[in-house]
């Protein structure tokens, strides 16, 4: 009997310090998230405007994704891929800053007659959302996506749309092309990927606030149909 409790002895031990690494590791991967919400809000204090904090936001958010799946082992499978856009004709919601940043983008790189086709674009998708009872009852295609089905500002896309993961096309495409059943359905996405972009979302919306601005986050189409018709304004005033 000796022999064997010698082998249970290592067996359980081994378990046990296994058991404790894993505790440890869980416990600082909890921690990594307020980290990263921590660090994010120093550097959103320190920008000068809030679309300049919502630039460093997307910055630094895509540099956290990356490193996240670059160092963990057995990330979720992504199905996401080049010219896949069912996603592209959901609701989109932006916190402070983020719209700013994106008609300035258009500005400087569309030229007058895009921006013209685009703002007719987003007034036909503003009065389709409009006539969905709720948020999730919305099917309506980007304007701002392309007719190659590729983002026309993807380097700028807002935080919503870089947070998006899928594990299977397929059911994306049924669930929002699909019967009424289907588009009920919901999309699995990498936990830590989203909740690095929820953080970096929140992180904007308190750094408006703490400038007396408004930290509502508003629907994309909407906001950046109004940011464009302001600027269009000026330039004829």
């Amino acid at each position: 009997m000796g022999k064997l409790d010698d082998a249970i002895d290592r067996i359980t031990s081994d378990i046990s310090r296994t058991g404790a690494l894993t505790a440890e590791a869980s416990r600082r991967y909890e921690e990594m998230f307020p980290g990263f919400r921590a660090e994010l809000a120093r550097v959103l204090e320190q920008a000068p405007t809030i679309t300049e904090a919502a630039k460093a936001a997307m910055m630094l958010v895509d540099a956290a994704s990356r490193s996240l799946r670059d160092s963990f082992p057995h990330q979720p499978h992504c199905d996401c891929r080049d010219g896949c856009s069912a996603c592209c004709h959901l609701f989109v919601a932006v916190p402070p800053g983020v719209t700013s940043l994106i008609a300035g983008h258009i500005r400087e790189v569309f030229t007058p007659d895009e921006q013209q086709a685009l703002r007719e674009r987003l007034a036909d998708a503003a009065r389709i959302i409009e006539q969905a009872k709720t948020t999730s009852d919305v099917r309506v295609r980007c304007p701002l996506l392309g007719a190659d089905e590729r983002c026309t500002i993807y380097d700028v896309r807002p935080l919503t749309c870089r947070a998006f993961t899928s594990s299977s096309a397929p059911r994306c495409q049924s669930m929002v092309f699909g019967d009424e059943r289907q588009r009920m359905d919901r999309i699995d996405q990498n936990p830590g990927h989203y909740r690095l972009h929820l953080e970096a979302t929140e992180a904007l919306q308190d750094a408006a606030k703490a400038r007396g601005l408004d930290g509502r986050q508003m629907g994309f189409v909407h906001a950046l149909l109004d940011q464009l018709e302001t600027a269009e304004d000026e330039t004829q005033d």
